[in-house]
């Protein structure tokens, strides 16, 4: 049986699944993320991207190297992005929130992009042809980085790609009062259609909690085949 760490899917929607237009309690769900203890964030290049601050681009002429404490256990963060997209991973890797960054690229990534990540001495792994083999960087993150725990704080997207490759653990999800309606794929789980209900990801309901702002939690199980 294949070592891999837990993946916790965490998402704020709106009744009908949604992740836009309406206001998240974005203070109540991040509170509820030290429950798990997590090794390592796992975020998609497109929320990175989507992020509402003006973030600056990096700089290599201002880029100062910072050893974490042997004793910290903060969180690393890993940012999915084959494409070499992120340019503004001084910012990230700079917050309070993460003691490292990972870059997590396939063998498409542009070597230029490569060479990038080397002169601002971010970590990366590249694995995957086209796009990122998520069930490979996972292995590598549990063994070569001790990583056991890893919360998911993305878009639908990179929750579909997990969800369909049977890589998540647990569910959660804080269902806000609301509804937003509409047919662009803007859910929590996005994916190509089924052509089986073979695909279909069946769950085991773990906790259920009222919070605050008539605010549902809901913790589920995925059922592994």
């Amino acid at each position: 049986m294949e070592e891999l760490p837990r993946v916790i899917l965490h998402n704020a929607v709106s009744l009908d699944g949604r992740l836009d237009w309406f206001m998240p309690n974005v203070g109540l769900y991040y509170e509820l993320t030290a429950r798990w203890k997590e090794d390592l964030t796992l975020v998609g290049s497109d929320t990175i991207l989507n992020a509402p601050d003006n973030i600056p681009e990096d700089n290599e002429e201002d880029y100062q190297s910072e050893e974490s404490e042997l004793d910290d256990e903060r969180p690393i963060l890993a940012i999915c992005d084959s494409k070499g997209r992120i340019k503004t991973w001084q910012y990230w890797r700079n917050l309070p929130y993460w003691r490292d960054a990972i870059a997590l690229c396939s063998k498409k990534t542009p070597a230029e992009h490569i060479k990038y990540l080397d002169g601002l001495q971010i970590k990366y792994i590249a694995s995957g042809a086209d796009h990122v083999n998520l069930r490979q960087v996972l292995k590598k993150l549990k063994k070569d980085y001790d990583v056991n725990i890893v919360r998911v704080d993305s878009g639908g997207r990179l929750n579909g790609v997990l969800l369909r490759a049977g890589l998540v653990n647990e569910i959660s999800l804080l269902i806000h009062p609301c509804l937003v309606g509409g047919v662009t794929p803007r859910g929590f789980f996005n994916a190509d259609d089924l052509d089986s209900p073979e695909g279909i990801v069946h769950l085991e309901l773990k906790h259920f909690e009222k919070m605050e702002d008539e605010i549902v939690w809901l913790r589920y199980a995925v059922i592994k085949n």
